[in-house]
């Protein structure tokens, strides 16, 4: 048996890549993960292999808690491993001490299968894997330009935890229609700003729930308190903790309708496009109230988790109202994030060219 294709050697020498993080990855000894890598991928690269691997674990806490183990996720590459393990410990909403013991050796257990599946692989099945969705399996945002309504316009699409975002003044996060925050373990993208956005003292304890508060306030303002709001409203609240990361603003887009006596929610197209125009419209209104005005926007595609909707109607149904107000020459810089290749290539698929996310001459700040 080669050595990448030992489950307990690969899991072994990934517990030493989460002890480093990536930005020492050159100075480690690392046999069986540089044999897999060299049977695996293009260029031999253990990082490429790492990332490769963990874009084939289920979506959710399972994918979120090893980025952020293994520093994988965007701008915790130089995050010293305590701080890696700690984040990871709050996707599962335990102890660090907790996960250090149980949920991170399963994390890394199926970090480690997921590479010696890819080792073990035919070569040109691992060639067209490894390409992923146009190279998105090893970037984390493009650039990209379109045309609306005659007009050149620009789209910032991230590939990352939404919580790794930078300098976006909006965020826009899905809602059920009774405006009820998720649990802030979950793994959902409002549960994950929650999460992001919560005051937290020296020790990591919560000490203030800003967003779930604030949403608790708007609901008692607008007489909506354990009722549901139409689909399409759109609440917004501060940002808390995230302010440090330039976000400023949250709102909440209900579009979520739960189905009476399930743990489901039915979403429709038509209330997806809605809660996108009306999210603009508040942006316009509350542009001028912060110092500097509003400008930028970021959209996850909403009703594509727990909604049921698939990746390319959620893009369509956004599109529709983003591409509307673009086309009347609103100037607002346009943002979306996304969890995998495959959505990001949608997005890339509206009439559009790519520009490297680097060029200075883009409008749109990186997340």
């Amino acid at each position: 048996m080669p050595p990448f294709s030992d489950h307990k050697s690969i899991v072994d020498e990934l517990k030493e890549v989460r002890r480093a993080g990536l930005v020492r990855l050159r100075g480690l000894a690392l046999t069986a993960l540089t044999g897999a890598a060299s049977a695996a991928t293009p260029d031999g690269s253990v990082e490429t292999l790492l990332r490769l691997a963990v874009s084939h674990l289920d979506a959710g806490t399972l994918r979120t808690a090893a980025e952020y183990t293994l520093g994988l996720a965007q701008g915790t590459r130089d995050w010293p491993g305590a701080d890696r393990r700690r984040r990871a410990a709050e996707v599962y909403g335990v102890s660090v001490e907790r996960f250090r013991k149980d949920q991170e050796l399963m994390v890394l257990g199926q970090v480690a299968e997921a590479v010696v599946r890819l080792a073990e692989r035919p070569a040109r099945e691992r060639a067209e894997e490894a390409s992923g969705e146009d190279g998105w399996n090893t970037a984390t945002h493009r650039v990209v330009e379109v045309r609306a309504g005659g007009r050149d316009a620009r789209l910032v699409v991230h590939l990352h935890p939404v919580d790794l975002l930078r300098d976006v003044d909006v965020v826009v996060a899905p809602a059920n229609t009774f405006f009820a925050l998720p649990e802030p373990y979950k793994s959902s993208i409002s549960a994950s700003l929650r999460r992001a956005a919560a005051v937290r003292g020296v020790t990591g304890d919560v000490l203030d729930d800003p967003v779930h508060d604030e949403l608790r306030k708007w609901a008692a303002r607008h007489g909506t308190s354990g009722r549901p709001v139409v689909p399409g409203t759109v609440a917004p609240t501060g940002s808390g903790a995230l302010a440090a990361q330039g976000i400023r603003r949250i709102y909440h887009a209900a579009v979520a309708v739960p189905r009476a006596g399930t743990n489901d929610y039915d979403v429709l197209p038509a209330d997806v496009t809605r809660a996108a125009a009306r999210v603009l419209h508040v942006l316009a209104a509350e542009h001028d109230r912060f110092e500097p005005p509003l400008r930028s926007v970021c959209f996850p595609l909403l009703g594509s988790g727990r909604g049921g909707l698939p990746y390319g109607i959620s893009v369509g149904a956004l599109w529709a109202a983003v591409e509307a107000e673009l086309a009347r020459g609103a100037r607002w810089e346009v943002h979306f994030v996304v969890r995998t290749p495959e959505a990001a290539a949608l997005l890339e698929r509206l009439p559009a060219r790519i520009r490297p996310a680097g060029d200075r001459s883009a409008t749109g700040r990186s997340g």
